[in-house]
């Protein structure tokens, strides 16, 4: 019996033991839980901080584009001001402008649009005049030879008198356009050879007319040449001829259309001297 009461006293010392032990493992598996799920908190904490400190530099760069973009559009805002101050001055000057235009008188002195009207009646066959546009108009057929661009000897001495009106006192500061036309008739194989086409027929006939004029004592300055062809007839051109009317050379006087160049000499400009008479010097190009 106290054998038995000893081998059940060690019994119980065993069983508490192992019950101890089996408490003791619960315990550790449960704390390698909780160590684990303490770790994954801790992670996600990490990245969460790191999430947060990345959002943070994002809204910071966002912030520093957005005062970048309110800084430009303050910029565009006053050059546009002062683009709107430039129109506004623009407008004006422009409106100046027209008014002087508007106020401008470019009708011919009374004496000179007389002797230019007399001029086309003493020489109505040749020439007409009309004084709205301030044009006189030569007859191509009566000027001219067929397909030539030399002025016959019977128009020299009516454009001659013509340099007399133009270069009265009354009349110096006028520029003369001079206007060469053609019909749309073909040209013959020699004047063709001379002149090309009709464009070229109706120049060569204007230049023709403006050397004559400075001949006659017109300052170069003042004329224009140019040529139309059969470009901008007076009638409809017949191909097969039959349009004398738009065989013609027109000359324009414009009042107020000249300055001489003496008058532009040493002229200043802001700080800047500028001499409109002296051509600006530069080096021979053997090329040309």
């Amino acid at each position: 019996m106290r054998l038995s009461g000893t081998l059940s006293g060690k019994t119980r010392i065993g069983l508490t033991i192992a019950s101890i032990a089996i408490l003791l493992g619960g315990c550790a598996t449960r704390g390698d839980k909780l160590s684990e799920t303490n770790r994954s908190l801790q992670d996600q904490n990490q990245r969460l901080q790191d999430e947060l400190r990345e959002a943070r530099a994002m809204l910071g760069e966002r912030g520093n584009a957005n005062q970048d973009a309110r800084d430009l559009i303050d910029q565009y805002q006053i050059e546009i001001a002062s683009l709107e101050a430039q129109l506004n001055e623009r407008d004006r000057t422009i409106r100046e402008f027209g008014d002087q235009i508007d106020n401008f008188d470019v009708r011919l002195d009374p004496s000179t649009n007389r002797a230019l009207a007399n001029l086309a009646r003493q020489y109505s066959d040749l020439m007409s005049y009309d004084p709205e546009r301030q044009m006189l108009r030569f007859n191509s057929d009566l000027t001219f030879d067929s397909g030539s661009a030399v002025v016959k000897d019977s128009a020299r001495t009516t454009l001659g008198k013509l340099a007399g009106i133009l270069n009265d006192q009354a009349a110096i500061s006028t520029a003369i356009e001079i206007v060469g036309h053609t019909d749309s008739e073909p040209m013959s194989a020699a004047t063709r050879q001379r002149h090309f086409s009709n464009l070229h027929l109706s120049t060569h006939r204007a230049v023709s007319v403006h050397k004559v004029l400075q001949e006659m004592g017109i300052a170069p300055e003042r004329l224009i040449a140019a040529g139309r062809g059969s470009f901008d007839p007076i009638v409809p051109n017949n191909a097969k001829g039959g349009t004398p009317q738009n065989r013609r050379v027109e000359i324009f006087v414009r009042q107020g259309g000249y300055v001489p160049a003496a008058t532009h000499a040493g002229v200043t400009e802001g700080s800047i001297e500028i001499d409109r008479a002296t051509p600006p010097g530069r080096s021979h190009d053997v090329t040309k």
